[in-house]
């Protein structure tokens, strides 16, 4: 019998991230549909599994969903469904060939999906991220920049924003990521000063994420990618947010971005990027992706008789007051 009678009592906001620990859009989004239509969805602890919190996910009580992926377009045919929910799309598209991300879709396609998702949500509800930023002997700077202003021109009026972050060289990015470096901080200030220079021309702000402050002065937003600003310019009001979920939403050091409440699964993203941070391995994500069940409460598998079920006790801090922002 789950154990379904323990109730942690902490507060929420409730920003729900379908993207940090995998690609929901892409992969999942009939299991997404799934649990908007049943109005609730299980979250398993990544660092100590028995623990589940159980989320509900109806418009009453959700400030705004919060979707990362590389390739919205599974999820296009559904934005009527979600029209009663504020949304925020960070989409990542890169110059990459098949060789650093092999199952991600032909660029062109995913640029025309963003497109049509910017006509429906707003432009103030999508990001364009062109993330990471690495080096190598064939995507060398000039590389970068060439590719940079060619995908600034398919962008303009379907973006305002482009979100660059450089790679960091996690262990496991390193064991999968062969003759990968780090980008050093002259070559940083170098791509940003071209970036910011060739975005303006096409109405789009460069912002930089987890990356060095001194960035700014540049012409980089180095206030990052996901923060309350930008949140609440998508959803159009204030989001009044006590100091203590602050600091457990904002779970990075030195980061503004509200990221908490991620519905998401490490190692179950399939699109294979060799600098994946998510995934530890491409065996361990097959036998993953095997567990799941789109009728299942939980992304992966389903909940069992030692589980401890936990629901999240909710207060939405939400300002009503409609802000044109």
């Amino acid at each position: 019998m789950l154990l379904n009678t323990l109730f942690m009592l902490y507060h929420v906001l409730m920003i729900i991230n379908t993207g940090n620990r995998t690609d929901i859009p892409a992969f999942y989004s009939r299991w997404f549909m799934n649990r908007i239509r049943a109005g609730y969805v299980m979250v398993r602890n990544p660092y100590a599994p028995q623990n589940i919190t159980k989320y509900p996910l109806v418009p009453d009580v959700i400030d705004i969903l919060c979707f990362g992926t590389k390739n919205p377009e599974p999820m296009l045919k559904h934005l009527s469904e979600l029209t009663a929910y504020h949304q925020f799309w960070s989409v990542t598209i890169t110059p990459y060939d098949k060789d650093i991300e092999p199952h991600v879709p032909d660029k062109t396609k995913v640029i025309d999906s963003f497109c049509k998702l910017s006509s429906v949500v707003g432009i103030k509800s999508v990001s364009w991220r062109y993330d990471p930023v690495f080096l190598n002997e064939r995507y060398d700077i000039d590389f970068h920049i060439r590719a940079f202003s060619s995908m600034c021109t398919k962008f303009e009026g379907n973006t305002d924003n482009c979100v660059v972050s450089f790679i960091d060289l996690y262990e496991k990015t390193k064991r999968n990521f062969h003759g990968i470096r780090e980008v050093s901080h002259n070559e940083q200030e170098f791509l940003i000063e071209k970036f910011v220079e060739i975005a303006a021309k096409h109405g789009i702000k460069v912002i930089t994420c987890c990356e060095d402050p001194k960035l700014a002065f540049l012409g980089a937003d180095v206030s990052g990618c996901m923060n309350k600003i930008i949140l609440e310019r998508a959803c159009g009001f204030s989001l009044d947010i006590p100091q203590s979920s602050l600091s457990r939403l904002m779970t990075r050091e030195g980061c503004n971005c509200l990221i908490g409440n991620d519905i998401g699964a490490y190692n179950t993203c399939g699109h294979g990027c060799l600098y994946c941070y998510a995934n530890y391995d491409s065996k361990t994500v097959a036998a993953n992706i095997k567990k799941h069940d789109p009728e299942s409460p939980l992304l992966i598998g389903r909940p069992g008789p030692e589980d401890i079920i936990r629901d999240a006790r909710i207060e939405v801090y939400r300002d009503l007051q409609i802000k044109w922002l």
